[in-house]
């Protein structure tokens, strides 16, 4: 209904002007979104420790599939979609180093994404005239990257290991002692994993800085195509994008985002001088994205012999064994 709302409020002839002005050049989105898939599963990739080693195909076929569960499957899918990345690849994978490496790259990805979110709500808040509603929004996000930011850094100085710190607790409220050990395993990689791969740090956060580039020049070029009264800027794409990591950090459980896409990027479109429905349509453009990817992923997954319940299954199966916890992180769509 949100959706349907801002659509016809956008004007629906404007909003099917736009996408018949972008034309062939969705297929340029999808390449530039390609980029964002290879970065990461490399990324992913350079996360998994000797003896054990990633392909970059499973990698990648795993991410999409990941991708897939989230963007379709309704509420819980944001817990799952991230652990189903290992589970599905177990076979080529052991379940420990690739949880272990989705884990350490997730963390690698949300430092990426705080300091991109970071400067992308500064850039706003101090570059435009905002509405009431939308200046507030803007500071909350500020203010709870700042204290993630506080809370991280303590974390990583005092390397605090939750599992570790109380294992006797944790027996008396019914965890087995084998899932305690393994989880205490998995803290051991995550926190051990710069004294043994100190020279992996630059390059792995140099990908996940790609990412975000990628998702920058994607919004430029859509922007370029479907608003020719009002061309785009780097700095504007940089902005949208950085809005875009909030709604979908925000609004993760609502598959596709639907209406919600549609509402800030329009909001925020008007501020940076394009039109609601430039906003409307871009958000539409990034859903037929998504959903071209999620179609890859579920054929992927077709491929494999699984439908998306049944994949759901094998994470949640997965997720059952010792030591491996449920660990999300913003995702990347």
């Amino acid at each position: 209904m949100l959706f349907a709302y801002f659509v016809k409020q956008a004007g629906l002839s404007q909003i099917a002007d736009g996408i018949r002005r972008l034309g062939a050049g969705f297929i340029l989105i999808l390449m530039i979104s390609a980029v964002r898939h290879v970065v990461r599963s490399v990324a992913w990739m350079a996360c998994v420790e000797a003896p054990h080693r990633l392909r970059f195909w499973d990698a990648l076929r795993a991410r999409l599939m990941g991708d897939a569960i989230g963007n379709i499957l309704p509420l819980a899918s944001f817990v799952i979609s991230e652990p189903a990345r290992p589970a599905l690849i177990r076979d080529r994978l052991p379940l420990m180093a690739g949880f272990s490496a989705m884990v350490i790259e997730n963390i690698f990805y949300s430092l990426s994404v705080v300091v991109f979110v970071l400067s992308g709500m500064l850039a706003l808040l101090l570059s435009f005239t905002l509405p009431k509603g939308l200046r507030l929004a803007s500071m909350i996000t500020v203010g709870v990257i700042a204290v993630t930011i506080v809370l991280g850094v303590a974390l990583v100085r005092k390397q605090l290991k939750f599992i570790s710190a109380a294992p006797t607790f944790l027996h008396r409220h019914g965890l087995n002692q084998k899932w305690i050990e393994k989880s205490r395993a998995v803290e051991d990689r995550v926190y051990g994993f710069y004294q043994r791969h100190g020279s992996r740090f630059l390059p792995i956060l140099l990908l996940e800085a790609g990412f975000h580039l990628a998702g920058i020049v994607e919004i430029y070029v859509t922007l370029y195509f479907i608003s020719p009264q009002q061309p785009p800027t780097l700095f504007t794409a940089f902005i949208l994008e950085s809005v875009n990591r909030v709604i979908t950090m925000a609004f993760k459980f609502i598959p596709l985002r639907m209406g919600v896409d549609e509402a800030g990027t329009g909001r925020v479109s008007k501020v940076l001088q394009f039109t609601q429905a430039t906003g409307v349509t871009l958000a539409i453009v990034r859903k037929a994205r998504d959903l071209f990817w999620a179609c890859i992923g579920v054929m992927l997954l077709l491929h494999r012999g699984l439908s998306l319940r049944a994949a759901a299954r094998v994470t949640e199966l997965a997720l059952e064994e010792p030591g491996v916890a449920t660990v999300t992180a913003p995702e990347s769509n």
